[in-house]
């Protein structure tokens, strides 16, 4: 393994300059085993600082290794494979022994994280063929087929950028909640009902109503659970960290546990899975593999070269506004702190929490990528990331495109999808939670629901407009 793509991280603007901690990562990957064990998991997390505020060096060790088993394809020495249990989030035992150790439907379907995230770089989107099918997630037992009574076929996100991502949602989190509690106590002093916008970052979540015996009305909430808990990772916004993202898919597509689910702390087992491996991916290697997705490059906006492009897309981002696009793809949204920490303050059961160990945190301002992002006024970051966090209803019975689910997912309703990040969108066809829209012209069109006045809008435009906002569209690329 390489640490070539981290070293990128460190480039300064100016050609064949790179910057001090540049050379620092160059310097620190990891040693590996011998070329020719057929492991990949070869525990070279010893001696890695695993607490406390990393230094670039530091940081640099732990996202090389991190790249390693990220692109590292996993092998039965390894533990890959889960001959007696399931792809469900709550470790959970098939009924007899699986008949090979991979299956395309409800996996393992893949031999490293890299086979499906590569488009355009290690960590982007994945084609058609990549496609995986997922169940309501919980216990589900298995499936062998693609009828949508049983299984939600999804395409490949891309992973850029994901740790700023992450820190939005805890930020917006942590707004909403506080709203809730300033509410309840507000209601416990009037003794009346006290009711509450939930707004966060310019974006509304509806409203809630704090009654004085500690009672908190939902039914205004709107575009996240009740918990009021941002969760911004998969299509349907399920996930609350890139430690649960990872430790969800490490299981699903590839049967490799984390200890810190399926060993013994929550299952009384050390080989839950009964492959004859046990310690499949210790903690330290699930955070290895969250650092390395949370320093990924946040993609950007390329200026055209051709001039007329450079034009067109000028109009197509005025037109982008005017047509109602931005109203939840929202260009960007302002981050308050840098400083990424591992375990997250909102990790759930099943994976490990702050109180459970103590946490390590690396600031990501350190990147010069990150630091080329605008401020605003109040000096906050501005993540161009062209979303809300939020779900939103995106079908109807006209423009039935993005219902075709039967499944819920987390108790998400089935025709809601959480606002795409638009950030890379040139650099990641095809489109759609399926990847089965060729063009953005048909993904646009397909939106419906809450969508269907942007969608209706674009429809009727001029020819030369619609071109104009594609335009601009294609100048929103994850950098190579």
């Amino acid at each position: 393994m390489s640490p070539t793509r981290h070293a990128k991280f460190g480039q300064l603007g100016m050609a064949g300059t790179v910057s001090t901690f540049a050379l620092v990562l160059m310097l620190a990957a990891p040693s590996r085993a011998d070329p020719w064990d057929e492991r990949i998991t070869d525990r070279s997390s010893d001696g890695l600082k695993l607490s406390g505020a990393l230094s670039p060096s530091e940081l640099a060790a732990l996202t090389n290794l991190g790249e390693h088993l990220f692109v590292g394809k996993f092998t039965k020495l390894d533990g890959a494979g889960r001959p007696m249990a399931t792809q469900a989030i709550i470790p959970t035992k098939r009924r007899r022994p699986a008949r090979s150790s991979i299956a395309r439907l409800p996996g393992p379907d893949a031999s490293a994280c890299s086979s499906c995230h590569n488009e355009p770089v290690i960590g982007g989107a994945g084609d058609t063929t990549a496609n995986v099918f997922v169940s309501e997630g919980f216990t589900n037992a298995n499936f062998d087929t693609t009828d949508p009574q049983f299984s939600n076929e999804r395409n490949t996100n891309h992973l850029m950028g994901a740790g700023l991502v992450e820190l939005l949602a805890r930020e917006m989190t942590v707004d909403l909640t506080s709203l809730r509690s300033k509410a309840l106590k507000n209601a416990r002093e009037t003794n009346e009902p006290v009711k509450v916008d939930l707004i966060t970052k310019g974006i509304g979540f509806g409203h809630i109503t704090a009654h004085a015996d500690g009672t908190v009305d939902l039914d205004g909430i709107e575009g996240v659970d009740s918990d009021l808990q941002i969760r911004p990772f998969s299509q349907k916004g399920v996930f609350t960290s890139l430690r649960q993202f990872t430790v969800n898919a490490m299981n699903h597509h590839h049967g490799m546990q984390a200890n810190e689910r399926f060993g013994p702390r929550w299952t009384g087992e050390a080989d839950f899975d009964e492959d004859g491996v046990t310690d499949e991916l210790l903690d330290e290697e699930i955070a290895a593999l969250v650092a390395w997705q949370a320093t990924l490059p946040a993609p950007t906006q390329a200026k055209p070269e051709n001039v007329q492009w450079l034009s067109m897309s000028a109009e197509g981002q005025a037109t982008y506004v005017d047509i109602g696009c931005a109203t939840c793809h929202v260009p960007a949204l302002p981050l308050d702190s840098t400083i990424f920490s591992d375990p997250g303050p909102l990790d759930m059961a099943g994976t490990l929490r702050a109180d459970e160990a103590e946490a390590l945190s690396y600031d990501l301002a350190m990147f010069d990528w990150v630091k080329r992002l605008p401020r605003n006024k109040d000096g906050a970051l501005m993540i161009p990331l062209f979303s809300d966090l939020k779900r939103h209803q995106i079908s109807d019975q006209r423009t039935a495109h993005f219902g075709n689910e039967l499944l819920a997912q987390r108790f998400v309703e089935r025709d809601q999808f959480q606002t795409t990040e638009l950030w890379g969108l040139a650099s990641t066809a095809p489109y759609g939670h399926r990847g089965d829209l060729t063009t953005l012209d048909e993904a646009i069109r397909a939106h419906g629901g809450k969508a269907a006045h942007a969608s209706q809008a674009y429809a009727s435009l001029s020819e030369a407009q619609r071109d104009s906002l594609i335009a601009f569209l294609k100048t929103l690329v994850i950098e190579k």
